[in-house]
């Protein structure tokens, strides 16, 4: 049962639009300089387009098929050290060849503890699919199903990025939100956190 709801979700997302991936940056008529994941309009200057996909090995160098699951499914692996597990699930990551952004919950844990529930790792999101804890099996189908190869294409051993790496000079995010938000709140820090996007939220 778990296996079909994790392939009908990963089904889903796969509608969305592949732009996930993308930032672009541009300055408009007014000077102002502009950040968005939609392309600029016409009028726009001094155009930068930026991969936001994890892995440190250019995205062109890989299959197709891999680029097509960086897009769509975007792979961020949260973990410390926490002994066993964790290596479990980074060695797991390496040996499939799956670029993937690692990130450190005690960099903020309360965002942490209510992006995944709880303040466990590791937790492994695809996308905006969650799946907590080291199952082997359970990770294999869900990356199976969003189009990740079994094992690392030859000569390509993408490794993992760190997040706090990743910043590139971009301004920082600040994400206002209430505690009676609710689920529009949730989906909003789920959703930066899918595109690789560190914020600050601010209550």
């Amino acid at each position: 049962m778990k296996r079909i709801a994790i392939l009908t979700a990963l089904a889903i997302l796969a509608a969305a639009p592949a732009g996930a991936a993308q930032l672009y940056r541009w300055v408009d008529d007014k000077g102002n300089v502009e950040y968005r994941d939609t392309p600029p309009p016409s009028n726009a200057k001094k155009v930068e387009q930026r991969r936001l996909g994890g892995g440190t090995i250019e995205a062109t160098a890989l299959p197709f098929s891999v680029q097509q699951a960086m897009q769509n499914f975007p792979v961020t692996l949260w973990t410390t050290n926490c002994g066993a597990p964790c290596d479990q699930a980074r060695a797991h990551l390496a040996r499939r060849g799956v670029p993937h952004t690692e990130r450190d919950p005690q960099g903020d844990v309360e965002a942490y503890r209510k992006l995944s529930g709880g303040l466990d790792v590791p937790v492994l999101f695809i996308g905006t699919i969650r799946m907590k804890g080291y199952t082997e099996s359970e990770w294999d189908i869900a990356l199976d199903a969003a189009g990740y190869p079994r094992s690392a294409p030859p000569g390509l051993k993408p490794q993992a990025t760190r997040a706090a790496a990743r910043r590139g000079g971009l301004p920082p995010v600040r994400l206002y939100t209430h505690p009676e938000c609710g689920t529009p709140c949730a989906d909003a820090k789920l959703l930066l956190t899918s595109r690789e996007v560190e914020f600050q939220e601010v209550l």
